[in-house]
């Protein structure tokens, strides 16, 4: 197999794996409202991972436009998600940082995430688990060198 084979087998796997994911969010599997949506998930996942950052921040970040996240991070100040702050690094440009209460939905959404995960994972030998978690790890490092935007870890 090469390369372009390869290419293609993953394309068909990844859009499988984002229709169950879609699937199995916590969006869909909690009863009330209080799941995130896609967006926000994502969003309050890298303010946590990296820390108060500005719209051009996330721009830079995701590669998306900036009424993107103008909008976005609109109905997280509304929903009460995030907060503006001061630069700590003293520029005149507000950040974004995740609250308390942006923490503790995340957390849950991602507590049911991995729960899902969990259990299809459960019957997986250890060595497999490594073997996939590293795979999986090198692929996005990959495309995060390819992009030029990490993901903090």
């Amino acid at each position: 197999m090469d390369a372009r084979q390869a290419g293609s087998r993953i394309e068909r796997e990844l859009l499988i794996l984002t229709r169950h994911l879609e699937l199995t969010s916590p969006r869909r599997v909690h009863s009330g409202n209080d799941a995130l949506d896609r967006s926000a998930y994502l969003l309050l996942s890298r303010l946590e991972a990296q820390g108060p950052m500005s719209v051009p921040d996330l721009v830079d970040a995701f590669g998306l436009a900036p009424s993107t996240f103008t909008r976005q991070t609109a109905a997280l100040l509304r929903d009460g998600l995030v907060e503006r702050t001061l630069d700590p690094n003293g520029s005149i440009a507000r950040k974004f940082r995740i609250t308390d209460e942006g923490r503790r939905r995340l957390r849950a959404d991602r507590d049911a995430i991995v729960a899902g995960l969990s259990d299809v994972l459960g019957d997986w030998p250890a060595e497999r688990l490594r073997r996939f978690v590293a795979d999986l790890q090198q692929f996005n490092t990959d495309i995060e060198r390819r992009t030029g935007r990490p993901w903090p870890r």
